[in-house]
C-alpha cells in the first residue's frame, strides 16, 4: 500500500515592484513589516509574497523535524536558524529562507538553506543566495526534492544541481522526500528514525 501524500494548494504568484533603490526597499520594508507576508529583495527588485498558509508551513516542519533528526543522530554540531534574514546592500540581496542550519560551530552564514515553494514567478532566489554566498539550498516543490550545492570556477560561483547533499553527508533524500511528503507527521517521523536506526 502506498502512503497517500500531502495535497499542495493552487499556486499563488507573488507581487513584484521594479526599479528601487536600496534605500527606497528599506524604508518599504518598515512601512510593510506585517505578519503573514516576506519581502526579498534583488537587484532593485521588491518581492512581496503572501504566506501561503497550512501547507506550507506543515512542509516546512516537517522538512525541520526530518532533518534535525538526522543532524542528531549523524553526530552534526548544528544551530538551526530559522527564517534569518540575510541581506547585503553591496551585494543588493535579500532573502529570509523556510529553514536554514549552520551545520558546524563558529559559522557567520548558514551553510544550508531550505525553501518550500507554494509560489509561481518572483525573484531568482538561486541568485540571492548565490550573493550570499550560502554553500547548498534546498528546494521541495510539488512533491520534489532538488538539491544545489555552490561552485567556484574561474573566479565565478555558480550553483550545481545535485543528487546527493554535500553539506549535509550521508542522508537519503530519497527516504527523506518519502517521508516530508507522508500525510500524517507522527508516521513520517516514526518512518525515517526507524530507518536510521537499521
Amino acid at each position: 500500500m502506498t502512503p497517500a501524500v500531502i495535497a499542495t494548494p493552487a499556486k499563488e504568484s507573488p507581487l513584484l515592484f521594479e526599479g528601487l533603490t536600496w534605500r527606497e526597499f528599506k524604508a518599504v520594508e518598515q512601512l510593510l513589516d506585517r505578519p503573514g507576508y516576506r519581502l526579498s529583495f534583488l537587484d532593485g527588485v521588491l518581492e512581496i509574497l503572501r504566506m501561503p498558509g497550512e501547507a506550507h508551513e506543515t512542509v516546512k516542519k516537517r522538512i525541520a523535524a526530518l532533518l534535525e533528526l538526522y543532524l542528531l543522530v549523524a553526530g552534526f554540531d548544528f544551530t538551526p536558524t530559522g527564517s534569518m534574514t540575510l541581506e547585503s546592500e553591496a551585494r543588493a540581496v535579500k532573502r529570509e529562507a523556510d529553514e536554514s542550519y549552520k551545520l558546524a560551530p563558529g559559522r557567520v552564514r548558514p551553510d544550508l538553506a531550505i525553501e518550500v515553494v507554494f509560489t509561481s514567478g518572483g525573484i531568482n532566489k538561486l541568485e540571492a543566495y548565490k550573493r550570499l554566498s550560502i554553500p547548498e539550498v534546498w528546494f521541495w516543490e510539488d512533491g520534489v526534492l532538488e538539491v544545489y550545492h555552490l561552485r567556484s570556477e574561474n573566479n565565478a560561483l555558480r550553483y550545481e544541481k545535485i543528487t546527493n547533499s554535500e553539506e549535509v553527508k550521508g542522508i537519503d533524500l530519497d527516504l527523506l522526500l518519502r517521508c516530508i511528503n507522508m500525510v500524517n507527521h507522527v508516521e513520517a517521523i516514526k518512518t525515517f528514525q526507524q530507518a536510521l536506526q537499521k
